[in-house]
């Protein structure tokens, strides 16, 4: 596996990591084996979060014994002090370890939500201290707003950046990746394949892997998918003219209403599958009518019913997308698309 170096952190990480995310919908058992799968084929760089449930547990299972083959990093959500240490005990816990090399202010996406972190008493604070302790070796930021993102790069503050970065959702090229290159902040490119709606890998990877120092971390469930990556990752990197075209064909298939499938919108008080009813174009079009009127994409759908739009979901969206909206379109066409498919 191809290496690079996580900008001023020093870290010499794999060229693509490994987000923690998916590995909760798993059995304990296929977590384990997934993420020792990936340690098998070179991927060192770990990433996981505080909030996602079973994840930091399941990583630390993974790789006991082999803590020194990894470069550690989760995240809180916490904006205080007092909070973020409490996160901060639970995460070495969860993960077994005694130290993360990288702890990350997880999804500051609004300038009050930076000010509180970086202000008296906020989670910053805490941070420092971790690093004087030795428990946190690095400290980072993720964010879904680029205003958030530049300024968090522009402060010195941060020796990583993570943001929403593909081909389709290609923004971070035009200032953002420049700027972390220049001030020398690794960049971590969350949602590699759009939250599951870009299924290409080989488009999505090789993309990516144009940026030096640019380190994709997608979602990882199971093993033929990290296999697929690692294959595309020894190369060769540069996109066929086939390639380069397929990626405008799709980048012209959509948008500015493209869900990224973060989850931020989620839960929803009233219980919608929101990102699911939010994406089932994809699904149309990918699966077997059966797979459309049973299993989780019908029972998302189902759930629709439920929306009183409130509103809650757009307050929460990092993208502000008409989300009460698209429920509505997306409900009518999945209705007739399966009618269509009866006659």
């Amino acid at each position: 596996m191809k290496t690079t170096v996580l900008g001023r952190t020093g870290l010499e990480v794999s060229r693509v990591g490994f987000g923690g995310i998916p590995i909760q919908r798993c059995s304990e058992d296929e977590a384990v084996h997934v993420v020792q799968r990936c340690l098998d084929l070179g991927v060192t760089f770990l990433d996981t979060a505080n909030g996602y449930t079973t994840s930091e547990e399941r990583i630390g299972q993974a790789i006991r014994g082999r803590r020194d083959q990894v470069v550690l990093a989760t995240k809180t959500m916490a904006r205080d002090r007092e909070t973020a240490e409490a996160h901060l005990a639970l995460s070495l816990r969860r993960l077994g370890v005694d130290y993360i090399d990288l702890w990350q202010f997880h999804n500051v996406s609004d300038p009050a939500a930076y000010r509180r972190v970086l202000g008296p008493g906020g989670a910053l604070e805490a941070a420092r201290a971790a690093v004087q302790a030795g428990k946190v070796g690095h400290v980072g930021l993720t964010s879904h707003s680029m205003e958030v993102a530049l300024t968090a790069v522009e402060s010195g503050l941060f020796e990583t950046i993570q943001f929403p970065f593909n081909f389709v959702t290609n923004e971070p090229a035009e200032r953002l990746v420049p700027l972390a290159q220049a001030g020398n902040v690794g960049f971590i490119a969350m949602t590699p394949f759009g939250g599951g709606l870009l299924d290409n890998a080989r488009l999505a990877i090789k993309y990516l892997l144009r940026f030096e120092g640019v380190v994709p971390d997608p979602g990882i469930q199971a093993v033929h998918e990290i296999e697929e990556i690692a294959a595309i990752v020894a190369g060769p990197w540069a996109l066929t003219g086939e390639e380069q075209a397929e990626i405008e064909r799709i980048r012209g298939s959509v948008d500015r209403r493209f869900c990224r499938r973060c989850q931020y919108c989620e839960p929803c008080p009233q219980g919608v599958r929101i990102s699911v009813v939010m994406t089932v174009r994809s699904s149309v079009e990918r699966f077997p009518y059966q797979s459309l009127v049973t299993g989780f994409v019908a029972e998302a759908m189902a759930s629709a019913a439920a929306c009183i739009e409130c509103g809650e979901c757009e307050d929460r969206c990092p993208y502000g997308l008409p989300i009460r909206e698209m429920i509505r379109e997306n409900v009518a066409y999945y209705e007739q698309a399966l009618a269509s498919a009866k006659t």
